[in-house]
């Protein structure tokens, strides 16, 4: 019960997550995921009334299950558990990039820049899964992908879509096109290239794309628009862009392998 009760104050509890080595995953989906991956469960916190949503779950034998009250679920938590249970889950050692490129061939990878806010990087992972990406790689600027809200966005995707750092950031991007990947920087530009006609150029057996896509507002770094080929979602006059997450779905939709 100890490790919950960090959980009150956002700061100290990501900082309780990396020092214990754990992070939260909320609700019935995000706790299934967790079960389904490498990822260790250390315990669950659930509502007694809410109890029923774990009873059929395949939870490791000695894995604790604190059921409570409302009342004491929001003195744990700080913030309303919608989903009545929450569940804590043991890190990884960190995937290192280099040896996620050496151990695969995936036709199409995610590239990340400087995305901070998580719901928009938990979309970016479903996205990723949805159509087919093997990997996301995120710079060292990104949120951590397991924050509790990426997570339960991601529909628990993050725990089953592999990811790492790419360092130093941005001369790394060349270990993609060392790897042979076409290296594309998603920008809302209007000199960009349609990323329809890329896509038509790209097609074909063997070929690899990774896809970078930055924040909202910045967007991409002019360094990495320099060292990569830029495309554009083609949308209507008097729009200025469109969310990061819709942006890749509609990018990612043109070079899935899946299909």
């Amino acid at each position: 019960m100890a490790l919950y009760r960090d959980l009150k104050d956002s700061a100290l509890r990501r900082s309780a997550e990396f020092s214990g080595g754990v992070f939260i995953v909320e609700g019935k989906l995000a706790l299934e995921a967790a079960l389904a991956s490498p990822y260790p469960l250390r315990s669950v916190l659930v509502l007694r009334r809410r109890l029923n949503v774990v009873a059929d779950l395949p939870l490791p034998v000695g894995v604790p299950v604190y059921a409570v009250d409302d009342d004491v679920m929001a003195a744990v938590t700080g913030f309303n558990v919608h989903r009545g249970v929450l569940g804590v889950a043991g890190r990884l050692p960190p995937a290192s990039a280099g040896d996620l490129l050496a151990s695969a061939r995936w036709p199409l990878l995610v590239v990340v820049e400087g995305v901070n806010d998580q719901e928009n990087l938990g979309a970016i992972f479903r996205n990723a899964a949805a159509f087919g990406a093997g990997a996301v790689l995120l710079d060292p600027a990104c949120s951590d992908p397991l924050y509790r809200r990426s997570i339960r966005v991601s529909l628990g995707h993050v725990l089953r879509v592999p990811f790492a750092r790419l360092e130093p950031w941005p001369a790394s991007l060349g270990s993609l096109s060392a790897a042979g990947y076409v290296v594309l920087a998603l920008t809302p530009s209007p000199a960009a290239e349609s990323v329809d006609r890329v896509a038509g150029q790209l097609r074909g057996p063997g070929q690899r794309v990774a896809l970078v896509v930055g924040a909202e507002g910045p967007g991409l770094s002019p360094a990495v628009l320099t060292a990569c080929r830029q495309v554009r979602v083609p949308i209507a006059g008097g729009v200025d862009s469109l969310n990061v997450a819709a942006a890749t779905a509609v990018a990612l939709h043109r070079f899935s392998p899946v299909g």
